[in-house]
């Protein structure tokens, strides 16, 4: 649980350090695979960890894998959103939403 908390810390300092700018997607990937392996809980409460195999990511309550393209668009989303719309999984509107944001919300990125 440590860990999960320094990484939503992590994500916080590192959307800190590039406010008024985006991410990149090297960067987003590289911290998203840094944190394989941590317990990460979904929307609902349901706990799950992920490993990183080149471009997808795999869940292990998932039998298929979300690949970086999926959450570089759910990212890119999330940055296009001036109106704050996209609150939770289904508004992302994406395959495997609820790994992607509950992913997102342990880095600190939503």
């Amino acid at each position: 649980m440590e860990k999960i908390q320094n990484a939503a810390e992590s994500g916080q300092k590192m959307a800190d350090g590039m406010a008024g700018q985006a991410v990149t997607k090297e960067k987003l990937w590289e911290t998203i695979t840094a944190w394989q392996g941590e317990t990460i809980y979904t929307a609902k409460g349901l706990p799950f960890t992920y490993r990183v195999k080149g471009g997808e990511l795999f869940a292990d309550r998932k039998k298929k894998s979300i690949t970086r393209a999926t959450f570089e668009q759910a990212y890119q989303k999330i940055m296009d959103d001036g109106e704050h719309k996209i609150t939770g999984p289904k508004s992302l509107n994406c395959f495997g939403a609820p790994y992607v944001w509950a992913v997102f919300k342990a880095l600190g990125v939503v």
